[in-house]
Order: C-alpha cells, then structure tokens, then sequence
C-alpha cells in the first residue's frame, strides 16, 4: 500500500498568509538588481532618477513593513500538489482563501475584489477569492507561489492569434507593439512574460508564470534566449523610459515560455508587469500519515 503523508488546512492557510505579506512588503533581490543596472545605464537624468526613487521606496517598504505598492492586486497562487499528499481540517481552495484574507487584513493591504465584475461591483471586502492555478506533481508537498497582481500593468497585457508563417519576426512585432500601445499605462519600466504555444487559454497562463523566472535569467534553448535579448532590445529602443517620461530602459527583462501548439496556430500572450515584480514561494512538506 503507498505512504500516504498529511498537512493540515491551517497549515496551509498560515503559509499563504506568511507568503502573502512576504510578496507586498519585499522586492525580490534579483528585481532589485535590475533596477539598479537600469539606474546606472539610464541616460535620461530624470528617468534615472525615477529608477532611484523606486529603489528607495522598495527600502523604506521593507524597512517599515508597508506594501511596495498602494495596489495590492489580486491575490495570484500557484500551488504544486504532490499526488501523495492529503489535507485534513477543511478544503485546500478554502484555506488559501483564509491565507489571503488573514493577510490583507493583518498587513493593512488593499482591498480590491469586486465579487461582480458588471453588475453589482461590489467590493468583497477581504481580497477574496485568490486566482488559483493548480498542478499535480509526483511526492508528498505542497509548493505554493503567491504573486499578488495589480491591475495597472494586467490591463495592458495582450493575446494574438499569429499563423505559424508569422515566426519569430511576427512574435517580436506583436510584443513590442503591445509595449509600444500600453506606453506608460504598465508603470515602466516593466517586465515582460511572453507565453508561446499551447492554446487560447493556456498561452496567457504561460505568459504569467514567465513573470515567475528571475530577472538576469535566460531561457534554456539558445534560440527562445535570443528572442528574448532580441525583444528587450527592441522595446528599449522605443524610448517609453521610466514613468513614460522617456529614457533608454523601458523594460528591464523579458521572458519566454514556450509550449506545445497546433500545427495551424502559434498563440502569442504578453502579461505585463510594472516595477513592482512580488511574488514569494513556499513549500509545506507532508508528514506520514499513520
């Protein structure tokens, strides 16, 4: 008979709340990193300057446990179940609901769910429901990855529907006529996910997990690693800047994920995001169940 290991939904519920703050309050090191890289290559005084300002407040955030942002998006989780794990003490979709509302509550962070999108538009209250995209894996743990995600930047993320003859010139016209379009809507400068293949549905989930690679890292094929040095070149070049204010970086990286498709389609997804890349990961390991 297979070991069978368990976690409990309050553990669950206290890892999304922990992860939640952690994601609001503090800039990943390698978003820091590149930040700093574009103030130092900036060549617009007051762009470089602007990149300046964002580092200070992403300090001060950490120092006074504040948001980085006064946007504290929807709360965006990615959990990785092992296929031998169970949950005992409630349902897994509810305890991270619980995490997420714990932590907007405890972290004095926006509220900005309407539980309607049209026609009521009434404010949930808490910041729930989270977004929750699951997938199961082989062991006995659970990883999960909040990504709270404002809706500045979201607004202005793009699908198009190319032709296999389009290619790689037709996936790099498209992102950076998506950049081009959102100007200074996304809060540059912005990273940028780049979700190829798969389908309808499943290239702007691809584009978002892109948002999860680290900046500085490029994709493992040598020719998906060129696009994305080829893309950040050329929205670079339009000269959005910092703010929109203009300046030489516009994007401070760009990151591809490619899947599957249908030998008639080549879907193309670009989700935007602005300076303020949060995310945070963790992983609850099960105990065998006696």
């Amino acid at each position: 008979m297979p070991e069978i290991y368990m976690i409990t939904a309050g553990e669950v519920s206290g890892k999304i709340r922990e992860l939640s703050l952690s994601a609001n309050i503090y800039l990943p090191e390698d978003v820091k990193s590149s930040l700093a890289a574009a103030r130092d290559a900036e060549k617009m005084p007051q762009a470089r300057a602007i990149c300046g300002e964002i580092l200070r407040n992403a300090e001060l955030a950490a120092e006074k446990h504040m948001p980085i942002c006064q946007d504290c998006g929807m709360a965006v989780v990615f959990a990785e179940l092992g296929q031998d794990l169970i949950i005992e003490g409630g349902g897994i979709e509810d305890a991270i609901n619980d995490g997420v509302r714990r932590a907007y509550a405890d972290g004095w962070l926006r509220k900005s769910v309407v539980s309607d999108p049209l026609f009521a538009r009434v404010n949930s209250g808490d910041n729930t429901p989270a977004v929750i995209h699951w997938r199961v894996v082989p062991g006995h743990s659970l990883k999960l990855t909040v990504a709270p995600k404002g809706m500045g930047s979201e607004n202005m993320s793009r699908i198009f529907m190319l032709k296999p003859a389009d290619g790689a010139d037709g996936v790099v016209k498209a992102v950076v006529s998506a950049v081009e379009a959102a100007g200074s809507n996304p809060c540059p400068p912005v990273v940028l996910g780049v979700g190829i293949g798969g389908n309808f549905e499943t290239a702007p989930l691809a584009a978002k997990e892109a948002l999860l690679v680290p900046c500085g890292q490029r994709n493992d094929v040598a020719f998906y690693a060129g696009m994305e040095e080829r893309i950040l070149h050329e929205v670079n070049r339009l000269g959005i800047g910092a703010a929109g204010i203009g300046g030489t970086v516009t994007a401070l990286d760009v990151h591809i994920i490619a899947r599957p498709t249908h030998i008639a389609g080549m879907p193309v997804a670009i989700n935007f995001c602005c300076h303020a890349l949060r995310h945070a990961s963790g992983i609850i390991e099960g105990r065998l169940h006696a």
